[in-house]
């Protein structure tokens, strides 16, 4: 049975965090959290500033266009969550439609789906339409942190180290980032990819992440050209974010898929990516592009295009719970992000929620719990939470 929103919390919560990884020496997410008439909770996060969206969600009233986001959601039916992304979008048009107001409201609709699939016993997939393939397919993202004061023999024995680290954890897609910058040249940056596509042998699928390395896309052009033998399943930010003139020529030129529109906030933008940088890949994030609601419909409109979405989920386990649960509904949905606490040095990735599902033999099994199926840690929340401004 179904019960009226009673209780909104933002929860801005920062922890320490390795500076190799977070240069402030903190990592931290913004949590909201639905609480119901019959005191059942739901929740979910934001992947961005906490203190810009922590004011996003907290700012009062102050006109037609321009509504507190509680304001708009206390009474209301959490089953109901199309009409309330529109409610929350259209009522917050003056402080912005885009960036942080998406942000936010990308939190609070994870959250709603939560809510509401706990509500009447389900996982949160079926809401969104029920599963179209038969397990979670995640890739391991793997990433020993930036170069820093490390040789780049140093670098690439600590990402073999997490390729076997992670293929003994049952994973079969591993996706190798390679955010070398000024420490290698485009020459060298083909030899590093190889040596990495040895390591794992030519079973393993392998996406490779240029972290917006180039300005020019023929530069782009020269370096995927060379690695076109290592059966790459597709590269990612090339090229500047919204470079998409740039990405459109790269996208005709290469063998390899393209990707593009990671901090994309909106169908409206991931369009824009669609057919104007021509990407065969959307990686829009579920806690960064509107939520479930706005991604499923992403992933229709991407759909419609012939490309595929690989949502960006790197951030906490609240961001991976909803990103499995996401991946399961969409046929053009090939993996998901997954960055396994065991590869990531972030106390609040591996802290903040359990459990963490296994995989097995390259999958994760659907989901039987309600919601997100995750519980978050509370001892975490109280310890963590800040005041913000």
């Amino acid at each position: 049975m179904t019960s009226r929103i009673a209780k909104v919390e933002v929860l801005p919560i920062r922890m320490p965090a390795d500076r190799t990884w977070f240069a402030s020496g903190y990592d931290e997410t913004i949590v909201v959290r639905l609480t119901d008439e019959d005191g059942r909770t739901g929740f979910g996060d934001a992947y961005a500033s906490i203190d810009a969206v922590g004011a996003f969600l907290t700012m009062p009233t102050t006109s037609m266009w321009s509504h507190n986001i509680p304001d708009l959601l206390v009474g209301q039916d959490p089953l109901e969550t199309a009409h309330l992304w529109d409610r929350m979008y259209e009522g917050t048009l003056f402080p912005g439609r885009r960036g942080i107001a998406v942000h936010a409201i990308s939190a609070v609709d994870i959250a709603l789906h939560d809510l509401a699939a706990r509500q009447i016993g389900v996982p949160v997939y079926k809401l969104l339409g029920g599963h179209r393939r038969p397990a979670i397919t995640p890739y391991a993202t793997i990433f020993p942190g930036l170069v820093g004061d490390r040789s780049m023999r140093q670098v690439m024995d600590a990402i073999g180290k997490q390729f076997d680290t992670a293929i003994a954890m049952g994973f079969r897609a591993l996706k190798m980032e390679v955010l070398f910058y000024e420490h290698v040249t485009d020459a060298q940056l083909v030899e590093l990819i190889k040596e990495g596509r040895r390591m794992i042998g030519d079973d393993i699928i392998l996406p490779i992440d240029f972290g917006y390395r180039w300005r020019n896309w023929h530069d782009a052009k020269w370096v995927i050209d060379r690695i076109a033998d290592c059966d790459i399943f597709f590269a990612e930010a090339p090229l500047q974010h919204d470079d998409l003139a740039g990405h459109a020529r790269l996208a005709a030129a290469c063998p390899v898929r393209i990707g593009g529109a990671e901090f994309a906030a909106t169908r409206w933008e991931t369009l824009e990516w669609l057919e104007r940088g021509k990407v065969s890949v959307i990686q829009a994030g579920i806690s960064r592009a509107g939520g479930f609601t706005e991604l499923r419909r992403i992933a229709d409109q991407a759909e419609y295009y012939g490309a595929e979405v690989v949502t960006l989920a790197w951030h906490t386990g609240i961001t991976a719970a909803a990103a499995r649960q996401f991946q399961v509904t969409a046929v053009n949905a090939p993996v998901i992000e997954y960055f396994p606490p065991a590869l990531f040095e972030s106390p609040l990735r591996r802290e903040l929620v359990s459990p963490e599902p296994q995989v097995v033999n390259g999958s994760i099994a659907l989901p039987i719990e309600p919601g997100l199926g995750i519980t978050l840690n509370e001892e975490i929340v109280r310890k963590y939470t800040v005041k913000l401004g």
